[in-house]
């Protein structure tokens, strides 16, 4: 007999949402960016759900699990999880290398479409628990609220592409007309951060890199750090530097920048791990990653190398229990635990915040693209940044509520949309003719 509810209805729905043209070393952000939305049912009348990345790829994997978790106890989550995984072997094109040159064809390799479904059956049994998500997480909720960081971004002009961008130039909302606008000079990227600590509170800030010349870049962070003089500042090229461009660049910024992720990647016959401990050996900054350790076996080499000092474990690359074991793990060793983020709906969000609240030690401010996406919401109790923080629920589950309405609509954007793979080199053509990804060329510099 069964002791917890069954799983009777597992439904995945792709959904597309509009994005900014936030400039990457990969390229430029397209206009429409995708998700996958696992909704589950159980016959206790509870509905649970999760968000994962976008794709045909994910959204297969997850359509394949389908048989695996209707008629399951949601009592025995790790069960119906670790039958995924046992299950699970390599993807066809999965050579293992994973992201340590941000090569964004690889991203779904490393991505755990499961997490979705992780999230969603952890929902379930909050909800018949009557316990908020983080006290199943983990050593349970450690905090009410969870520190977050502003994410920063160069931002080329949408006007120069006949590409859909939203305009947003009418709008009421300060950020909301700022980012859909060009952002590429020291001072407006200092407008943005205080444009966003206006709306948001955030007391912390990181820019993503590998856009412009490296010195430009951290020109741009000491305008942030004048501007923000209490902030911690925080750059991510995604590996773009070699070595020595590295060490020269950022030994001035030991009283600038509180870490640095990601700084160089592989490079004559060494992986990002050997260069980046290397690194560490020549300059007095904590260095980030989420791009070198995206599994254990990665973790491993990293720590025995000492290459790392923030693991940013992101849960779409480690599911929570990956994620918060890892949490767990580096508060033992002294070092420090963080989440990085994509592009997301506010599901996202609101596991973001139960995963931190259950994190173990003093993490890292976490990512979130969320602003980048905030008026998007596909639910109808968006968790919200305030001063800086993201508000926890106090309901059981993971506290939320779809609104079945917007996500029909997110997923008739999605049907409409020619490709479902994302792909930063297409806007990249509008800027310069021919423009081809090179993991060590920050995009604009050509």
């Amino acid at each position: 007999m069964a002791t917890t509810p069954i799983v009777t209805d597992m439904k995945v729905i792709p959904v597309a949402g509009y994005d900014s043209m936030e400039m990457t070393l990969s390229g430029a952000h397209a206009p429409l960016f995708t998700r996958n939305l696992v909704i589950l049912h159980d016959n206790a009348g509870h509905e649970g759900i999760g968000e994962i990345h976008g794709g045909e790829y994910t959204k297969e994997c997850l359509d394949s699990y389908i048989p695996l978790v209707v008629g399951q106890e949601i009592g025995k989550y790790r069960s119906i999880l670790g039958t995924i995984h046992r299950g699970g072997k390599k993807a066809e094109g999965d050579d293992g290398e994973g992201i340590q040159t941000l090569d964004i064809s690889k991203l779904k390799f490393v991505v755990r479409a499961e997490w979705a479904l992780e999230c969603a059956l952890l929902d379930l049994l909050g909800q018949y628990l009557g316990v908020p998500m983080c006290e199943l997480l983990a050593e349970g909720k450690q905090r009410d609220k969870v520190e977050m960081l502003g994410y920063l971004f160069y931002v080329s002009d949408k006007n120069k592409t006949d590409l859909p961008y939203l305009d947003e130039s009418h709008s009421k909302d300060p950020w909301f007309r700022y980012r859909r606008g060009e952002i590429l000079t020291h001072e407006q990227v200092v407008e943005e951060a205080q444009i966003l600590h206006e709306k948001y509170g955030f007391r912390n800030f990181k820019l993503k890199g590998g856009v412009m010349e490296g010195s430009y870049e951290m020109d741009t962070c000491r305008a942030l750090k004048k501007a923000f003089p209490n902030a911690r500042i925080n750059i991510d090229p995604n590996g773009a530097w070699s070595l020595d461009e590295a060490i020269r660049l950022c030994k001035p910024m030991e009283g600038v920048l509180s870490y640095i992720e990601d700084p160089t990647g592989p490079e004559a016959g060494f992986s990002s791990r050997e260069v980046m401990a290397e690194f560490k050996n020549a300059v007095s900054l904590r260095v980030a990653t989420n791009m070198i350790a995206t599994n254990w076996r990665q973790f491993y080499h990293a720590a025995a190398l000492k290459a790392v000092d923030i693991v940013l474990a992101d849960p779409h690359f480690w599911g929570m229990e990956g994620s918060l074991r890892m949490a767990a793990l580096l508060k033992e060793w002294g070092l420090t635990w963080g989440s990085h983020s994509n592009n997301h709906f506010d599901i996202t969000l609101a596991t973001f915040a139960q995963v931190g609240a259950a994190a173990p030690g003093n993490p890292a401010p976490l990512d979130t693209h969320w602003i980048w996406q905030d008026g998007q919401n596909l639910l109808k109790d968006t968790p919200q940044i305030k001063d800086g923080f993201l508000e926890v629920s106090r309901k059981p589950g993971l506290g939320v509520t779809l609104d079945m309405d917007r996500v029909m609509e997110a997923n008739k954007l999605y049907n409409q949309m020619p490709s479902h793979d994302r792909d930063d080199a297409m806007a990249m053509q509008y800027l310069i003719p021919n423009w081809k990804y090179d993991c060590k060329k920050p995009c604009l510099v050509r």
